[in-house]
């Protein structure tokens, strides 16, 4: 047998399969491989948890150098666990060969022995690993003639539910609630074949972090209640984007079909978020479907348009924003926390475009408690808005003097010479207080964009609405000053618009031009060209999702 060597002559290498590949010191057998893209079947292991080497399906035959005969190729006396065999210079390593082979098979046959093969009625159906490899590593029939084991359905915790009949004791969820959260909620009871996972007496799974279990079983077993028969997975669109609703700046796949989003899942960054999400995240997004939300231009004092009429609807309250904004003393500006960088840098261009003088603040900071950590590395954040820093540090870069909330607040109160309002919102909840209100008054001139209804609604001379952030592109720059872009998910709802797309429509009917369409990206680089936003190119992290597409259709060369 051939030793392969490093092509660099920098790092040690191994052989995977007749492949050479890399390896950092420390790296196990597995991370080699699937850090090469080479597949090795696994269930147990998880980057984020502890090697535990129970599911046995990862097995290989390995050939290692002996120093006792001269460095030859010597096999190991029997197959190895790849997840916790650390990798060696000059090893060569088989899960092809016979040996390995014929272990996937007795491994799988032995899981799907009290399986209830329930695949068609099964949440896990199209992202399962056992359905996965009971097609690549396991037997075409099975051989089992007895009665199954069957094991209850639990209701485990607020969000999830466990169905012991498809769990195969992978024991990631226990070992998610002993190393991660530290909570200590799971449990493996009994021995042998009634071995199952269940709950301590009297303690539910209802830790901050609870529903990433169901983000790490391999199988069917952990359930989440929430996306319980809403949607086939094969059905849904992945799209990258960050926490709209915190500081923590955590990355998360956004999955949705025909404009309708099911569910938010996380993405791995090792530097932020690790691979796990808040339930707060996973759930907090709501809003974006609520029935209160306003799809459509209002006026004050004006019977509301009907749904065909949204062109003329936009049309006159455009036409009635600008009339009223474009003379007077002084302009005052209030922009969201929740809005994006882009967003805020087309609002300040807005402003100054008006008068350079504006006056400029950023909208309240909501705060819930204090940040909490957890011994797996996970931080929740108390600070519950996006991009507080990117606002205002976009805002800045523009030359505009930004306030907190309670200083414009206490302006808005005492400056009698401002007589126009923009106030952009965004928020998920009730964010308008009655001192907020009272500092308005009832005379000057309000332009309220916003997504839900508040006490400033029926107050706003004329209210746009707004998209979400899961409604459009942009940046977001998390509690340590990361900047993370994000992209467009779903189409805005009915005749909503993105901030930046308004303030480029209201900047061109002022300026009496054509109005353009917003691009993040092009925004972006716009950005950059002040020294003080160079970061707006050169330290975005944008997201990396790999496209996949697996077929297991022949394709014939004819």
């Amino acid at each position: 047998m051939a030793r392969f060597t490093s092509m660099t002559g920098l790092m040690p290498s191994i052989t995977i399969n007749g492949r050479p590949a890399e390896f950092k010191e420390g790296q196990s057998i597995l991370e080699v491989a699937l850090a090469q893209e080479q597949e090795i079947p696994h269930y147990c292991w998880h980057p984020g948890l502890s090697v535990v080497a129970n599911c046995r399906i990862c097995l290989a035959e390995i050939w290692a150098p002996n120093p006792r005969n001269e460095g030859k190729l010597e096999p190991m006396p029997k197959l190895m666990p790849t997840c916790q065999t650390l990798a060696q210079e000059g090893q060569v390593v088989y899960t092809d060969s016979p040996k390995a082979v014929a272990n996937q098979r007795s491994v799988m046959e032995l899981l799907l022995i009290n399986h209830p093969v329930d695949c068609p009625v099964c949440d896990q159906a199209g992202e399962c690993y056992l359905q996965d490899y009971a097609y690549r590593y396991g037997r075409a029939s099975s051989r089992f003639e007895e009665e199954k084991i069957k094991q209850p359905k639990k209701d485990i915790g607020l969000h999830v539910l466990l169905y012991g009949d498809r769990c195969i004791m992978c024991t990631r969820c226990v070992r998610f609630t002993r190393e991660v959260t530290g909570t200590d909620e799971l449990m493996v009871q009994g021995r042998g074949a009634k071995e199952e996972i269940d709950v301590f007496p009297g303690q539910g799974l209802d830790n901050e972090l609870s529903g990433n279990v169901v983000d790490i079983c391999p199988v069917g077993a952990l359930l989440d209640k929430d996306f319980l028969f809403a949607q086939r997975v094969w059905f849904l669109t992945r799209t990258p984007s960050i926490d709209g609703i915190t500081a923590s700046g955590d990355n998360i796949s956004i999955e949705h079909n025909n404009g309708t989003v099911f569910r938010v899942k996380p993405r791995a960054n090792e530097s932020i978020n690790k691979w796990w999400i808040s339930d707060e995240i996973r759930y907090g997004w709501k809003f974006i479907h609520d029935e209160t939300r306003h799809r459509m231009p209002m006026v004050r004092s004006r019977d509301e348009w009907p749904m065909p009429q949204a062109a003329e609807a936009w049309t006159e309250s455009m036409a009635k924003a600008v009339e009223a904004i474009r003379t007077g003393e002084r302009l005052a500006l209030l922009v969201s926390p929740m809005l994006s960088c882009e967003d805020a840098w087309y609002l300040g261009q807005l402003a100054l475009s008006i008068d350079s003088q504006a006056v400029v603040g950023v909208g309240p900071v909501p705060f819930n408690g204090q940040d909490k950590s957890f011994p797996g590395g996970y931080t929740i954040r108390a600070e519950k808005a996006p991009n507080a820093r990117g606002v205002r540090r976009v805002l800045e870069a523009l030359g505009l003097q930004v306030m907190d909330a309670a200083a414009m607040e206490k302006t808005l109160a005492t400056d009698t010479k401002i007589d126009r309002l923009v106030v952009t919102g965004n928020y998920p909840s009730q964010w308008v207080t009655p001192s907020l209100l009272e500092a308005i008054g009832p005379d000057r001139f309000v332009l309220q964009i916003d997504t839900l209804p508040n006490a400033l609604t029926t107050r706003a001379d004329v209210y746009l609405p707004a998209a979400s952030w899961m409604e459009k592109a942009g940046t977001f720059e998390n509690a340590d000053g990361v900047l993370q872009s994000f992209e467009q998910a779903i189409a805005p709802i009915d005749y909503c618009k993105s901030e930046a797309q308004i303030a480029m429509d209201l900047q061109a009917a002022l300026a009496s031009s054509r109005p353009s369409h917003f691009n993040a990206a092009v925004t972006r680089q716009a950005m950059a060209s002040h020294a003080a936003l160079d970061r707006f190119v050169s330290d975005v992290s944008l997201p990396k999702v790999p496209q996949v597409v697996e077929s297991d259709m022949s394709i014939i060369e004819l």
